[in-house]
């Protein structure tokens, strides 16, 4: 049964914000997201604080209530059992939260000192009944911030924004439109649990509202997390993503409207469901999955949706609507072992060369920009210790003629790219990415930058991720920015075997705990001196709130013969 802590009570005032925490073992988190929350520049008058203490074993409760008896009348406090997810403490603390605005913060992450106030002020002064602050990650926390390209918005549109790839529920929403509408998260959801609940409030909000002009919102990579596999969450990740299809398809009527946020969910939920990671579960598992995944393809992405999906995408879920699990596999297997297939043209058409797979979904004609900028990296070096340098090929040998001007990116970096004068088909680039420009942008809280390739030819505008294929397991070099050490190599994602480029904040403790291990390592080996420190421990494997991601595969150099 749930417990409120007896220190604390309601205030006699309707705050103007409140604040729901859901809280389950992030101790060493903890304290930095509520002093976040102490420290806001709205003042404790204006805020309160809900906290969902839901099972923790770690200390985290006893920290709550230490803080609720300091703060009475800001911090509460309800203890209950561990619900196995996050939807059942932020609807505890939503039954609680007493607040004309709510705002779900979780509690390894932190906010800005200006947020709240910046927050409520635009909410009043725009009648917006959704506000989203621009989030930044720490520690290598991966964040959608395309909807925060634009800068501030007033008035932003569900349907023609980048607004479906930011559904998170780290938003100001007014308590009027969540009481109108009856809004909680579903806890028969084990993960995404936030995503209908966001959806139902932006579609029915008068007016959705992103500020882009601060850094509201500080999500949090933790790398202390135990990671949770693939594999011992995809029933979870299974159930929750057909449930969320279900939920769109009844809350948005057919036609471009949902076809503009199914995109998303196609694109990302679903597509990651027969990701990379799809050849490590069990046979039966795999037959599980392709069966729900095809399924939901053939019942909820049409045309609309298929056109807007990244090529990748498209391509796994069209291999999955027309196969079986090894056609899914081989195409799998093409892509991380062997690379990007050869390109076959006939009658006029373009086709993705994967071994045995079907015309009919392998047509890449109508996206062959898109296709042109799918490139495999076959080397990642340092020079000179201050550019990392991506060399990316291509299997199609028209690329240099047909492809045009090529970039390569990581992330907001953009690097210098040039053809390869030693490869004569032309179908080699290489890219320098200065360091400090990668340290510039992710030292303040450390980042992954994904690799993305980007085309302008004969056939248009393309672009795609880079793909890292067989790329080796390395270390990370350590470089000094300021007062800090940090991380600096090229990464793969599991997920999707994509490159990345890393800058991650180095502890004490890490390297310190390196050094230790190293020693010993040598004493055991009869050495007569330690290892130096010249490179960190690769950072451990990582996720946030109840749910980890493993951390990518670290590289430092790697060339493929073709």
């Amino acid at each position: 049964m749930a417990a409120e802590s007896a220190t604390d009570r309601p205030p006699t005032t309707r705050p103007d914000v409140s604040v729901v925490v859901p809280v389950y073992n992030t101790l060493r988190y903890l304290r930095a997201c509520l002093d976040s929350l102490l420290r806001q520049t709205i003042g404790p008058e204006r805020m309160e604080i809900v906290a969902v203490d839901d099972g923790s074993t770690d200390g985290s409760g006893r920290l709550l209530d230490r803080l609720a008896a300091r703060h009475p009348g800001v911090v509460r406090v309800v203890h209950q059992a561990n619900s196995g997810g996050p939807a059942a403490p932020c609807n505890r603390g939503l039954d609680l939260a007493t607040g004309r605005y709510v705002f779900f913060l979780g509690s390894d992450d932190r906010l800005g000192p200006e947020a709240l106030e910046r927050l409520v002020a635009a909410a009043d002064r725009y009648g917006s009944d959704v506000v989203l602050g621009k989030v930044v990650g720490v520690n290598g926390r991966h964040v959608f911030s395309d909807v925060f390209a634009g800068g501030n918005a007033v008035d932003v549109s569900l349907f023609d924004s980048e607004l479906p790839w930011s559904l998170a529920n780290t938003k100001l929403f007014r308590r009027d439109l969540v009481d109108r509408l009856g809004l909680r998260f579903p806890e028969d959801m084990p993960v995404l649990s936030d995503q209908p609940f966001t959806l139902a409030a932006c579609y029915h909000a008068r007016r959705i509202s992103v500020l882009a002009d601060y850094d509201y919102y500080h999500a949090v990579r933790r790398l202390d997390a135990r990671n949770i596999t693939y594999h011992s969450r995809v029933e979870q990740r299974l159930v929750s993503v057909e449930r969320l299809f279900a939920f769109v398809a009844d809350l948005i009527p057919a036609g471009p409207r949902r076809d503009a946020v199914l995109r998303r969910h196609a694109g990302l939920e679903l597509a990651n469901l027969v990701g990379d990671d799809f050849r490590r579960l069990d046979r039966a598992t795999q037959e599980r999955v392709h069966a729900s995944v095809r399924r939901l393809v053939e019942r909820h992405v049409t045309d609309g949706v298929r056109a807007r999906l990244d090529i990748e995408a498209r391509l796994r879920l069209g291999a999955v609507t027309a196969g079986g699990v090894d056609d899914l596999l081989a195409v799998i297997e093409q892509d991380t072992a062997r690379g990007v297939p050869k390109t076959v043209v006939a009658g006029g058409r373009w086709h993705a060369g994967y071994p045995g797979a079907p015309a009919a979904w392998t047509d890449v004609t109508d996206v062959r920009a898109d296709w042109l900028a799918r490139l495999d990296t076959v080397e990642v070096s340092w020079v000179d210790g201050h550019t990392l340098a991506v060399t990316a090929r291509s299997p199609y040998p028209g690329f240099a003629a047909q492809a045009g001007p090529v970039r390569l990116a990581a992330g907001p970096v953009v690097g210098a790219t040039r053809l390869d004068a030693t490869d004569p088909t032309g179908r080699t680039v290489r890219t320098d990415f200065p360091i400090d420009r990668l340290l510039a942008v992710g030292a303040a809280s450390g980042q992954r930058h994904p690799v993305r390739a980007d085309v302008d030819g004969g056939h248009g505008r393309g672009s795609a991720a880079v793909r890292a294929p067989r790329l080796a397991a390395g270390r990370p070099r350590m470089l000094r920015h300021g007062a800090r050490l940090y991380g600096v190599a090229a990464t793969v994602d599991p997920r999707n075997g994509q490159l990345v480029l890393s800058v991650v904040p180095v502890t004490v403790g890490q390297l310190a705990a390196r050094l230790r291990r190293r020693w010993r390592g040598g004493r055991s080996n009869g050495a007569s001196r330690p290892a130096p420190a010249a490179v960190p421990a690769a950072p451990p494997r990582v996720g946030t709130g109840n749910h980890a991601e493993p951390a990518p595969t670290q590289v430092s150099r790697l060339t493929v013969t073709r």
